[in-house]
Formats: structure tokens, sequence, C-alpha cells
């Protein structure tokens, strides 16, 4: 059985800095994980890179042969890959053992998680491959700052957990540039009613029904639950990975060590 992270969210949320954080973090536990770039504009690093998309095919260079833009040219990329699933991923992922644990770095446009379906059928290939996969979504802390933000990237993180359909972890990024912790209370675990409270203050009359929607939508989901993260600070750092450990079931097939317990502990 493999783990894996499948790490999104709009672009400029952190995702590269979230995976380079991890990685070191893990280097300093002695845990063993392997990041993965899907993005194929992406040409510097701040971690190893295990597997590179740009090896199979390169964003400049179906711009320049294709003439296609960044978001044209991105998506045609992405579905190259879906196209050779078989071929190259498969080839790629026979480099890793059966319990190894990979964190997919993805681009940030939020159509290949939220409408089309390259990313859905790169998780069902993981999943014939035995494993087991979660979508760690992240959303800059500076959304909570707006309630119409805070709604809109609630949204599309219900739009990806529709799509993917896989477990779900919920992460505010960049907390370390939030200057009123209070802000942050109120959107972690927020009270619908608050929510929506605050919607139709902020919109006008017309849009009570569509904010009444917005809200039951997202409360019915589940969907208003969020971790925060502080890059700055190992114990986040753990506790964001223990979840996610939680919802892929890492480690529970670990054979018990006497090392795993304080021999203090049976005086």
């Amino acid at each position: 059985m493999g783990y894996a992270q499948l790490v999104i969210g709009p672009a400029g949320s952190g995702k590269s800095t979230y995976c380079s954080s991890l990685y070191q973090h893990c280097e300093t536990l002695g845990r063993s994980i392997h990041i993965v770039n899907l993005d194929p504009a992406a040409e510097n690093f701040d971690y190893p890179v295990a597997m590179d998309i740009s090896k199979l095919i390169s964003l400049d260079d179906v711009m320049e042969e294709l003439g296609l833009g960044p978001n044209g040219g991105l998506i045609y990329c992405m579905e190259h890959l879906e196209e050779n699933l078989d071929d190259w991923l498969t080839e790629e992922l026979e480099n890793y053992l059966d319990d190894d644990y990979l964190v997919f770095d993805c681009p940030g446009q939020i159509e290949l998680f939220s409408h089309v379906p390259v990313l859905r059928n790169f998780v069902e290939h993981l999943k014939r491959k035995n494993f087991n996969v979660c979508a760690v979504y992240l959303l800059d802390s500076q959304f909570i700052t707006d309630v119409t933000k805070f709604i809109s990237g609630c949204m599309a993180s219900l739009s990806a957990m529709v799509q993917l359909e896989l477990p779900h972890v919920n992460i505010l990024s960049k907390m370390d540039l939030v200057t009123n912790k209070r802000d942050v209370e109120n959107y972690l675990d927020p009270e619908p009613h608050l929510l929506l409270s605050e919607l139709n203050e902020r919109m006008a009359p017309q849009f009570k029904k569509l904010n009444k929607s917005l809200i039951e939508l997202v409360d019915e989901y589940s969907m208003v639950s969020f971790i925060p993260l502080d890059l700055r600070k190992e114990s986040s750092i753990q506790y964001v990975l223990a979840q996610i450990d939680n919802c892929i079931q890492y480690g529970e097939d670990a054979d018990v060590k006497i090392r795993d317990f304080d021999p203090d502990d049976d005086e």
C-alpha cells in the first residue's frame, strides 16, 4: 500500500512552499517522503524532485510549438499527462516501494481540479496502483479578511471534493501573515448563520436567496472547516501532517517496535 497527498488550491496559495516545508519537516523526523512536480511551468524548486512532469512535457515547448496561451497550454500538458498515465506515470511509480509516501505538487489553475477530469483520472490511476490518496486544499489566509472571498474559496474547495471524490483536508496557509488572530478563529469553523448574516450585510438585498443557498450548500457538505498552518512552527506542520496521515491510514499497518515506547511507561 502506497500513500499520497494531492496538493491543490488556487495559484499563489503556497502549495510549493508547503511541499518544501513538509519535506524539511519529515527529513528532520527521519521520515522519507517524495515530492512530485505536476506543474509543467515550474522550473525552480526548493525541494528534491522525485518525479517531474517536465520530463514528459514542458509548457514553454507547448506554447511555442502550438501557439497556445498559458492556460490553454497548461490544459494541453495535463491532458497529455492523462494520455500517458499507463506509460510514463506507471514507469515512474515502479521506482517506489509499496509503502512509499508521495506528495504531488499540482498547478494552481482551478479548472484542473474543479471542471476538467484530468486530475480525477490521475487519482483513479493512483488508486489502481494501490495508493491511498488524500486531497490537500490550500487557501490563502488573506481570504478570511472578506466573507465573500472566504465563500468563494469554500466553493472552489467543495467543487474539488465533488470532482475528485477523495478524503479532503482544508488548510489555511500563510498564517504568519495574519495580523488579527481573532479573524482566524471566526473562520476556522464558523457558524453558518453568522456567515449568512455577514454576507447579507455586505451584499444587495436581491442576493439574499442566493446567499442562503450558498451557505446551506457549504454547511450540508460540512465543508466550512479549515486547519491553520503556520510554517514557522514545527508543531503546526506536524498537526497538519497527522490529520492527513489519519485520512489515508498511514502507519496503521506498521509493526509495533519496542523503541516506539518510552521505557519509563511501564513503571
